[in-house]
């Protein structure tokens, strides 16, 4: 009988919790790479968006960077299953499974998705004093100093980094890769000449790009781009490398075992974060673009990174990289 009750007092608990949820506790949104970079970008301009439909209460952003992202990610895996703790995380939940040996939580099973948040395209850029002006002679230098490059990366998974892997690949050519704690970081030393090359996301250059801190190349996307600050890059695709395409996305995560009740306003406040006219302006002058497909809806999202993890996983493997 004791044990009863115990469990119906237990019970009850979560149960009220959920209704108050969130109450006046902060959240916070854990992104797993350093402050400055593209997805800390994406993550400080959702906590904004989200504040007003979770009722004003503050959401904070905290910065758990390393081992291809798996550090942040098992700080949510691992969190009190509450909703005050989430996981907003990009491609890399669809690499980890295979770049990082001894994952210590299992992405499929180990988290509640969400939904989606956007999908951003990449450019290719270079330091402020690279000789190349276009992508031809970018090619032609390249082959000038095959194995004297250094490409900036942010770190083994990274969406830099699988871009970095592909531009290798596709040009058959090999540099120097150098992993760096976030994209923030690896950007200050591609502005300061440290580093040649960078394969990173519009929202983390568009304006360095603008700002003519950097020498920009050509985007990964199928078409070319609308923003303002890219429009006139040319895609990889048609500069010659055929079938050349890299879209990162985002998606928005819980702990396993999240109270049913707390999933559904997370995720209805996630909804409608992604149609504020405010969010939408500010993705869309980074050059992401905001997701309103099926995929906003939780079992959409998990399909869809599953369907990642099986694209991602021979390329990774063929590549012989890991991030631990």
């Amino acid at each position: 009988m004791k044990r009863l009750l115990l469990l119906v007092a237990a019970v009850t608990a979560i149960a009220a919790q959920a209704q108050s949820f969130p109450g006046s506790k902060p959240i916070t949104i854990v992104v797993p790479f350093a402050a400055g970079g593209p997805t800390d970008r994406v993550a400080r301009d959702l906590a904004e968006a989200m504040r007003k439909p979770m009722g004003g209460v503050s959401i904070l952003v905290d910065n758990a960077a390393g081992a291809g992202g798996s550090i942040g990610a098992n700080k949510v895996a691992k969190a009190v299953a509450d909703g005050h703790t989430l996981l907003l995380h990009h491609i890399g939940m669809a690499t980890m499974p295979t770049l990082v040996r001894n994952l210590p939580f299992k992405v499929e099973t180990d988290f509640e998705y969400l939904g989606m948040v956007n999908d951003v395209p990449m450019t290719l850029i270079g330091r402020p004093s690279l000789p190349a002006n276009n992508f031809k002679e970018l090619t032609a230098w390249i082959k000038d100093n095959n194995g004297k490059i250094n490409l900036g990366n942010a770190g083994i998974g990274a969406a830099s980094h699988l871009c970095g892997l592909m531009f290798q690949n596709a040009l058959k050519t090999d540099m120097t890769t150098v992993p760096y704690k976030g994209t923030g970081p690896a950007m200050t030393d591609l502005i300061g000449g440290q580093i040649d090359l960078l394969c990173d996301q519009t929202t983390n250059t568009s304006g360095q790009i603008e700002a003519k801190k950097v020498k920009a190349y050509a985007v990964t996307t199928a078409k070319r781009l609308t923003t303002p600050a890219l429009k006139d890059l040319p895609t990889l695709n048609e500069s010659g490398l055929k079938g050349f395409e890299v879209t990162i996305w985002h998606g928005l995560y819980a702990p396993k075992g999240t109270p049913a009740d707390v999933l559904a306003k997370l995720n209805a406040a996630l909804k409608a974060a992604l149609k504020d006219p405010d969010f939408i302006k500010k993705q869309e002058g980074l050059g992401a673009v905001v997701v309103t497909d099926k995929r906003v809806e939780p079992a959409e999202h998990k399909k869809f990174v599953a369907d990642e993890i099986a694209k991602w996983s021979p390329i990774l493997k063929a590549a012989g990289v890991y991030a631990d």
